[in-house]
This record gives structure tokens, C-alpha cells and sequence, in this order.
């Protein structure tokens, strides 16, 4: 972690609190710095853990387009923890991590498809304070992914917004996930 949360992060303790020290270690190799400042209340650990959940289990949109997605939320909004712990993430469901590595400049990187440059303007477009979402951009990407998917994308798209926006505002940022499996840093974000 390069700087200091906002809230200190509260000790992680109890049963409750060994269980989910356990399975942090188990699954990412370490206790992430976030979980001890959501530690301070952990129903709404708990409950954004079970939500993060469900949306990975959905399966109606290719996964690496909703992974850039998630990306491309982080990379816009600014959470630092996000982009490291999806790069990780990436590198752990064998995704492009070129690609993966280059959402912060996809713009531009020659490395996306029109598809994939679709989804990341959308996501981005989402993300806006003042969403920018047009009639043409959901009619292309429904065109393209199915109703399904297009419902799908969104919400994980919204998820992304609904997990990076309180990061950035608590001051959590990067654990090293992506370092300690030995990746490249991702490409700073372009002006």
C-alpha cells in the first residue's frame, strides 16, 4: 500500500474475524488492507463480499469483457486497489494481461478489438458523474452481446462503480497483488 487510509483499519478479531483472515490468506495469499478498514462495520464487509460473489457467477458476458470493464471503472475513477487486485485477478483466470495491462491507456493502445473498445467506452460512459450513456452506444453493444449479456455487463459494470467509488474515498489503494505474482505494473492512465 502506497499511502494511508482515511479510517485507520480496525483489528481484525473474533471467530468472524479469523475465518475471514483465513480465507483472505487462502485466496489471495494475504489479508487485504481494505478488509481491515471495512472491518469497523463488517456487516458491509460481508455484504459486499456476498454480492462480489453472486457477480461472479454470472455468465451470460464473456468474462474478459467484464473484467476489462471493471478495469476500465477503476482506471477512470482512480482506485488504485482495484486495477492491482483485477490485474491479479486476470493473471489467476489466464485474460489477456497485455490487454489487461493497457485498459488504463486503451484509447490509445492498438491492442483492443471494436468490440472491446465498445465495452470500455460504455464503461466509462457509466461511470461519468453524469452518466453519458447514449441510445447508439447500448443499441451497437445489444447488437453485438444479446440482451442477456448487455443486462449482464451493465450490472457488473455498476458493481465495479459501487466497489471502487468507496476505495477512492476511504483512501484504500494498491496491496501488490499484481507484484507478488511477478507482473508487470499496469500503464498509467492517459490524460
Amino acid at each position: 500500500m502506497t499511502g494511508t487510509t482515511r479510517i485507520p483499519a480496525a483489528e481484525i478479531s473474533g471467530f468472524k474475524g479469523s475465518l475471514v483472515k483465513r480465507f483472505a490468506r487462502r485466496t489471495l495469499g494475504q489479508v487485504p488492507s481494505s478488509i481491515g478498514v471495512y472491518w469497523h462495520h463488517p456487516k458491509v464487509l460481508m455484504d459486499m463480499g456476498s454480492l462480489g460473489g453472486k457477480v461472479q457467477k454470472w455468465d451470460r458476458c464473456d468474462e474478459q469483457l467484464k473484467s476489462y470493464a471493471h478495469m476500465a471503472v477503476a482506471s477512470q475513477v482512480g482506485c488504485t486497489w482495484c486495477l492491482d487486485f483485477n490485474y491479479f485477478q486476470a493473471h489467476n483466470r489466464d485474460l489477456d494481461l497485455t490487454k489487461a495491462r493497457d485498459i488504463p491507456r486503451w484509447r490509445e493502445s492498438d491492442l483492443f478489438s471494436p468490440l472491446e473498445r465498445e465495452v470500455l467506452a460504455y464503461a466509462e460512459a457509466m461511470t461519468e458523474t453524469q452518466p453519458s450513456v447514449t441510445d447508439e452506444m447500448v443499441a451497437s453493444l445489444r447488437g453485438r452481446l444479446g440482451d442477456a449479456a448487455l443486462v449482464e455487463l451493465t450490472a457488473v459494470i455498476a458493481f465495479a462503480n459501487f466497489t471502487t467509488r468507496p476505495n477512492v474515498a476511504l483512501g484504500i489503494e494498491s496491496d501488490g497483488f499484481a507484484a507478488a505474482c511477478g507482473l508487470a505494473p499496469l500503464a498509467p492512465r492517459s490524460p
